[in-house]
Order: structure tokens, then sequence, then C-alpha cells
């Protein structure tokens, strides 16, 4: 997902102060190692700690869920207690978290785990964007934030692409020790570089923190869109609730759900940039319904994955190159799609969120502008669970007579992600014309 910030001054220098680098060199560790995590955490769940597929997909979307809603919160008290004490406590917090995941991986260890890497992570996203917001000007904040965003997506992508050796090699309990690593390094690396200006008493306390939120959800042109925009959100999260299930249960143990999901930052980073300038003089509403409409097209994708083994068996020829399971190759389409929805949406409805608030309240409201992160990861995980359960259940749960036909319809989980879309662009369209001439969607 993109900033919001003004245009790029044409003389602004690539020169920030120390304190913006090395928030942004934590950022790529911190985004490593969640993401290495995260894309095995229902695998993690189920194989290593024993839950069952239901179990997995709630704790998982708690997890999530906690991430997206607490960083106005734990925002407020690092503007407290100062950034440098919040990031060294915020870090410290996340490699006992990642730690504890991969040397007790019980079930009476792992909950206490992720309560602490929650709020651990959510003190991340607040710092590091407050930290590249005071130490750039209004010339440089454009080309701050781009660098921003760049970190994001190579820790991302790189977390990703260690989690297939690692988990193949090791084991999915040794993913956790690599974040341990990770976010080790980054706390090193704040304890002895990170030095900023004393930030104690400035801010939003917790109690604007929970007005604004309030105020957010009191708004009900805006709820409605949160609500909507979160049936886009529900089928992306699936790349980590459902994929990585969905496709070694039935593609086999050597598949790469993880190399599979960094396609889509790929997509995101290519294509931003030119999506958005194309669709910069049409209304925000447009731009994210023509997103909106792809997304149907991305959960039939993964579901023909099966359609074509079904009729072309389990290696077909890509443009001639090399062979690939169907179900990989079709997976890797669906989440190029989704790469490309978010490139329409992700902007717009940033901006559209801070058009919805009052002057002066912009840097509030966008503090809950990921209210449907917080919303898609319970329902999404949440679905998840059950449909895995009914399609694509755990092999240990089948009897071995019976697992050969286990899977023959577990591509119809897509199917209800395919509803899901098809109902939230609808619901997108009649939300445009319903709200056609506010300034918000100009």
């Amino acid at each position: 997902m993109t900033p919001d910030h003004p245009p790029q001054h044409p003389h602004a220098s690539w020169k920030f102060p120390e304190a913006f680098w090395t928030a942004n060199v934590v950022e790529l560790f911190e985004r490593s190692a969640f993401y290495a995590t995260f894309i095995a955490i229902t695998l993690y769940l189920t194989r290593i700690v024993g839950f069952n597929d239901i179990w997995s997909a709630w704790i998982s979307g708690g997890f999530s869920a906690g991430m997206y809603f607490l960083p106005p919160f734990t925002g407020a008290l690092a503007d407290k207690i100062g950034f440098r004490k919040a990031i060294i406590l915020a870090f410290s917090l996340l490699t006992i978290g990642y730690f504890t995941l991969g040397a007790l991986p019980y079930k009476e260890t792992v909950l206490p785990a992720f309560v602490v890497l929650m709020f651990g992570g959510s003190f991340i996203k607040s710092i590091i964007t407050g930290t590249v917001a005071k130490n750039t000007t209004t010339e440089t904040r454009a080309r701050g934030f781009s660098i921003f965003y760049g970190m994001v997506n190579i820790g991302s992508f790189l977390g990703k692409t260690f989690a297939f050796p690692i988990r193949l090699e090791w084991g999915l309990e040794y993913i956790n020790f690599y974040s341990a690593a990770m976010t080790g390094i980054a706390l090193l690396t704040v304890v002895f570089f990170y030095r900023t200006s004393n930030t104690e008493g400035v801010g939003k306390s917790f109690s604007d923190a929970w007005a604004g939120l309030i105020r957010v959800v009191s708004n009900l042109r805006l709820l409605t869109l949160i609500c909507i925009v979160t049936g886009f959100w529900i089928i992306q999260q699936q790349m980590y609730a459902t994929m990585p299930k969905y496709v070694i249960r039935t593609v086999g143990e050597t598949a790469s759900p993880e190399w599979i999901a960094n396609v889509n930052p790929l997509v995101v980073v290519v294509c931003v940039v030119a999506v958005t300038q194309v669709m910069k003089s049409v209304r925000a509403i447009t731009s994210m319904t023509v997103g909106m409409f792809l997304m149907p097209f991305s959960a039939l994708s993964m579901a023909a994955g099966a359609l074509i083994q079904a009729s072309h068996g389990s290696a077909i020829s890509v443009v001639g190159l090399f062979s690939a399971h169907p179900i990989t190759v079709m997976m890797i389409v669906g989440v190029m799609v989704q790469g490309l929805a978010e490139c329409f949406i992700s902007p717009r409805y940033l901006e559209f969120f801070s058009l919805q608030a009052p002057r002066g309240e912009e840097g509030l409201y966008l503090g809950f502008s990921h209210l449907h992160s917080f919303l898609s990861s319970l329902l999404g995980f949440g679905l998840s669970g059950y449909l895995l359960t009914a399609y694509c259940p755990d092999p240990k749960s089948i009897p071995p007579e019976l697992l050969q036909h286990a899977y023959d319809r577990a591509h119809y989980i897509w199917y209800y992600f395919v509803a899901i879309g098809v109902a939230s662009g609808i619901a997108l369209v009649v939300y445009g014309r319903m709200t056609r001439g506010s300034k918000s969607l100009a």
C-alpha cells in the first residue's frame, strides 16, 4: 500500500538525518521477520503446535487484526515515552515473541507469544512512520516515504524468500528463529545507531486516539466504505490464510506458497505508479471499483488450477520454457491479479479517507484507515478455517483409503471468494452512485 504524500519538490535532496536511515533499515529487518513467520503461521499452528484448521485460522486472524487495530494507541504511548525508548521496547518484545514461538511451540505458550508480538509489532507501525514524518520536510517527504515503502516491500520479499528453504531444510519452527534473529539485529542497530530528538509529550494521547476511533466509526459514509472494502481484503488475506495449506495439500510438500506470495509485492512495486497515473483523472470510487471487480477473476484463476489439472495432468508447459503444476501456475496468476487490483484500490482509498477528516485531524483519521484490515483479518482467516475443514482438510484427519479423492472439491473454496468479490464490487457501485457529488469522490 502506498503512502499519501504531497508532490515531490524538483530540488529535493536525498540527504536525511541518521535517525531516518536507521528507522528504514530496521523496518526492512522487521518486515522480513514478520512476513517470514506470517506466510507460514497457519501451517505452524496446525503442524507444530497441534491446533486444527479452525483454531489456527482464528488465532492467526486475531493476531493480524490486533496488529492493525493497536497502532493508534501504542503510537500515543510512543509519543509519551519517546521514540527511542519505544522502539527499543518494541524490538525487545518482537525478539522475545519470535524466539518463544520457535523454542516453545506449545498451546500454552504460543498464545502469550502472539500477544507479545502483537504489541511489539503495533509499536513499530507507528514509530517508523512517525520517524519518517518527523525527519523529512515538505520538500523531502514524498521521497522519504518512497524509501520507506521500498524497504517494506524488500523486507516482505526477503522474509518469504528465506521462509521456503528454512521450512524444507529445518522445519516450520525454525522460521521463527530466523525472525527472532532479524528483530534481534534490528534491536542492536537501534541501541547503537538510533538517535532522534526528544518526543516525550508530543502527539495525540490515548484518549485522543479513542475519541478518533469513535468519530471514524460514527461517520456512516466512511464506515460503509470500510465494510465494503473489507470484502477486497478478505480475499487478499487468503494469500496467508488459505493459500499455503491449499497449495501444499494439493500440490505437495515441495510446493512454494512462500514464493508464490512474493508475486504480490513484485506486481505492486512495478505497477502502482503507472496505475495511479492512468487513473488520476477519475473519481476515487471509479478506480476502486475497477480493482474490486478484478478480485473475482483472481479467485476464479485460483480455482481454475484444479480444473486444468483434471484435464491436462499434474504438469503443464509455461510458454515453452519449463513445466509446472497447474495449481501453482494459476495461483501465481491469481496473486498477480490481486496485486494489480491493489494498485487500483489502495492509493485512492487513502485519498478518500483523508478527505473525510476534519481539517487538522487528517493524521488521526488515517491512523484508523486500516480498520478494513482489522475486520478482514478476523473474517477472512475465520472463514478460511471452516472452508479448509470442509473442502481441503488436514491429511492427518483423513482415513488412508479416502486420501486419494479427499481434495477433489478443494477448489470450491475459491468460489466463495468469487462471490464475496462480486458482492463487494456491486456494493461499491451502489455506494458510488449514492454518494455522487461528494467532495471525497472528486
